[in-house]
């Protein structure tokens, strides 16, 4: 995919309908529409984002997602500034979608 390429279909909250529609790619372009660059400590996050969904089935909400992060990667990228720093839009919202997740329940 090309950065002219078209994305996948998308629903209505901007989240890839099919999952399986995912890659790395897609990933840049739905950040690149965010006007965000994704950077090794973006990645970091997405993949962390991806595995809790493996685990759980399920995308993290804000609360959760800080907790979990505390929890797995550190307490020093535990925090709503850290997260809001590199996802300015909404952290748990804006890592699903890149990560190719539904949208969290908890995210309005």
């Amino acid at each position: 995919m090309s950065q002219t390429s078209a994305l996948p279909p998308l629903d209505e909250h901007g989240h890839l309908r099919q999952g399986d529609d995912w890659s790395v790619e897609v990933a840049r372009l739905l950040a690149a529409r965010d006007g965000i660059e994704l950077r090794p400590e973006h990645w970091e996050l997405i993949d962390f984002v991806r595995s809790y969904h493996a685990d759980y089935h399920t995308a993290p909400g804000m609360r959760l997602l800080v907790a979990a992060v505390k929890r797995r990667l550190s307490p020093d990228k535990a925090s709503s500034r850290y997260l809001y720093r590199l996802f300015p839009d909404s952290p748990a919202r804006q890592l699903a979608c890149y990560a190719g997740l539904p949208k969290p329940v908890s995210c309005i």
